[in-house]
């Protein structure tokens, strides 16, 4: 009767319709296992498992090919068709943590019994039953030599070995199974490719064929494949056939040229000088956007178009990690290693969404992490990354930029009062009319104060990140930099007209032209660099990438030369010029009034030597000193000189509007008086010198 139950046993397992989907379920979920081999002639009888909802029997063919086909089942072989048994697991199983009771034995014609769940039973005689969990294959060895070819992802288990029973032929290190060249993969895609050998592989080309990842995926067969399409492009796809063994995925090679491999386990990456790593929480997410193949695609673009900045690219390398719908926002980062690498400059890991015909690297939602020459990249998002460099004369210390950014604020912040000061005493307390000098310093003035306004909002408008309204606001600056600049250009010309012209100007609407160049010709500037796409966001690097800051700017370098740094050299050398002549000219007039009592005037005459200076915008050119061991210094006495040139312009509209107001009083020429500055008081000492002669 026994024999007759164990004959319905067996068909029932093998004829019972979804026997698959149990089977798959009894190595998937972490439950006792019994594998029975074919051959083995004992009597099984274990009432206790009878009314058992968890544990399952397995009937194996011997010499059967079962994981090879089916991808899941485990097989039993034997050693040259003689006994022992060897139990043939994937990795899947190995991961499941299973917990395997093998029967077997030499002319088995026992009866075992009192089999259970819960207790692993090791019996000896001509029936044996071997326990063996496959957690313990974790830890041994990859022996290539041991190994036939075939499927690398095995593990043999010699079921009579007492020690070191399991034999790993799972190769931690794999190929893709098959290839796809750029004919095959236009043909899946529909995407004509444009590389020429020595080019750069075009930005929007590059996100068209990220893009097309999810129908090369269901397209291919197996479970990977390697992508190549054309000189330094070309990645690797990785297919999930099973949604329940979802894993994280490793990539990694050796250099730029080499070829992209899989990994399966962490501890193997580290002999690879790069490395990328997808998290399991990324396919989750995938699939719960209705992704019908959970995939992953890396690609490595050698070659690729850089940004409007012309950033350097370390290595010159760009990933783009794919998989087939927007990953964002997540708790286990993706991570980028690169190793032992020699560079200059401060590295940055940054990101682009694949929008636009250029890159637009932005540092949002990824961490830079230095180790030595390791640099490890986290981000919570997937899509085309980079690692910049920014030079190491155009990156400041974290804590020099706090300090220079509060002197900053306080002192533009303090600027803007003591210039509106100015304008208050100039439209609202001024009783008389203002010369044409104090015209062109109020016109100075107005300047001044809307670009500190500009600065102090621009970081906020920044923080925004919104692309639009930050181009507006960088414009909004650059204009009234400008503007500024090309006052203290009128300015200076102004001063060397009195200075020529004996204080009489006599040029026709002669304010009205210096307006329409001062403030109509940086409008042009600013409209045409707006309309070019010149003005976005600019990143000011640190030593600390966390620390960071955000403004907005121009973000093209070389206009940023030409525009600013050129024009004012121009305006520098200029404004430079006129205060050394008027500064002379105030020297001269000192020794010819040595012994009166303008004599006294010294102190004076030092607030209008400090107005001069800010009036012309000497104090600018410590930029051009932002070179090698003098570039903090000069951060430094540059940001706080600015600051506070608001304070000295104030002190000296007031003592040379105050200087005028008593010249006005002794005069009786005329009703109307002229406000005058401080040098239409005194007394050309040239033209003395003239008329001596």
């Amino acid at each position: 009767m026994v024999w007759k139950c164990w004959i319905l046993l067996v068909g029932l397992l093998w004829i019972t319709p979804g026997k698959s989907s149990r089977i798959r379920a009894c190595l998937t979920n972490n439950l006792p296992t019994f594998v029975v081999p074919d051959k083995f002639n004992g009597t099984i009888e274990t009432k206790s498992l009878w009314n058992q909802t968890t544990g399952c029997f397995v009937f194996l063919h011997r010499n059967g090919t079962a994981p090879e086909k089916s991808g899941f089942w485990p097989s039993m072989k034997t050693n040259n068709g003689s006994y022992p048994y060897c139990l043939t697991i994937l990795r899947q199983h190995v991961k499941n943590k299973l917990h395997l009771n093998v029967l077997h034995g030499r002319q088995c014609n026992a009866t075992l019994s009192n089999l259970t769940e819960s207790e692993c039973i090791n019996s000896t005689g001509s029936c044996q039953i071997t326990c063996f969990e496959t957690e313990t294959c974790e830890t041994s060895p990859y022996s290539q030599l041991q190994c036939k070819e075939g499927r690398n992802d095995l593990y043999l288990i010699n079921i009579m070995a007492t020690k070191n029973s399991c034999r790993n032929c799972n190769n931690p290190v794999k190929m893709p199974e098959t290839d796809i060249g750029p004919d095959a993969f236009s043909n899946i895609a529909n995407i004509t490719l444009d590389i020429s050998k020595g080019e750069e592989f075009s930005a929007a080309q590059a996100a068209a064929v990220m893009s097309a990842m999810s129908d090369l995926a269901s397209s291919i067969n197996g479970s990977s494949a390697a992508l190549s399409l054309g000189e330094g492009v070309d990645g690797v796809l990785v297919r999930e056939t099973e949604p329940a063994d979802l894993n994280e995925v490793f990539f990694a090679y050796a250099s730029p040229k080499a070829n992209i491999s899989m990994v399966d386990s962490k501890d193997k990456l580290d002999v690879f000088s790069r490395s990328i790593a997808v998290p399991e929480e990324a396919f989750k997410q995938s699939l719960s956007m209705n992704v019908s193949v959970p995939f992953a695609a890396v690609f490595r673009f050698l070659n690729m178009t850089k940004d409007e900045n012309n950033s350097t690219v370390l290595g010159n390398e760009v990933i783009a990690i794919e998989m087939g719908t927007k990953i964002r926002d997540l708790t286990e980062n993706i991570s980028i290693i690169f190793r032992n690498m020699k560079y200059k400059g401060y590295p940055s890991c940054q990101s682009w969404d694949g929008e636009g015909g250029r890159p637009n690297w932005t540092d949002n939602g990824c961490q830079t992490m230095q180790d030595g020459d390791n640099i490890t990249c986290q981000c919570s998002h997937l899509t085309f990354f980079a690692i910049l460099l920014t030079p190491l004369n155009e990156t400041i210390s974290s804590s020099d930029l706090y300090k220079l950014t509060i002197i900053t604020q306080v002192g533009c912040g303090l600027s803007m009062f003591f210039l509106g000061i100015v304008l208050f005493m100039h439209f609202l307390l001024r009783r008389a009319k203002a010369s044409t000098s104090t015209r062109i310093l109020i016109q100075l003035v107005t300047a001044m104060f809307l670009l500190n306004l500009s600065f102090l909002v621009n970081n906020y408008v920044a923080k925004t990140k919104h692309t639009v309204g930050c181009k507006i606001m960088a414009a909004i600056m650059h204009y009234f930099m400008l503007a500024t600049f090309t006052w203290f250009a009128v300015q200076a010309f102004h001063l060397c007209l009195q200075l020529y012209m004996e204080g009489k100007i006599v040029i026709h609407r002669y304010m009205l032209k210096v307006c329409i160049i001062s403030w109509v010709l940086p409008s042009v500037i600013g409209i045409v660099l707006l309309i070019v796409g010149k003005y976005g966001e600019q990143v000011i690097s640190t030593s600390d990438t966390e620390e960071n800051v955000a403004m907005c700017w121009i973000t093209d370098s070389n206009v940023h030369y030409v525009v600013n740094i050129g024009y004012y050299a121009l305006v520098f050398i200029f404004t430079l010029t006129t205060f050394i002549i008027v500064l002379s000219w105030l020297f001269c007039r000192k020794r010819a009034a040595v012994g009166t009592a303008e004599d006294s005037r010294s102190g004076k005459n030092v607030i209008t030597i400090l107005g001069l200076c800010c009036m012309l915008g000497v104090t600018w050119g410590f930029a051009f000193f932002a070179y090698g061991v003098l570039r903090i210094p000069s951060y430094y006495i540059f940001t706080i000189l600015n600051s506070f040139q608001g304070f000295f312009l104030f002190i000296y509209y007031y003592n040379t509007s105050h200087s005028g107001n008593v010249a006005a009083s002794n005069t009786t020429s005329s009703s109307t008086t002229t406000l005058k500055t401080n040098l239409d008081i005194f007394d050309n000492p040239y033209l003395n010198t003239q008329k001596a002669k």
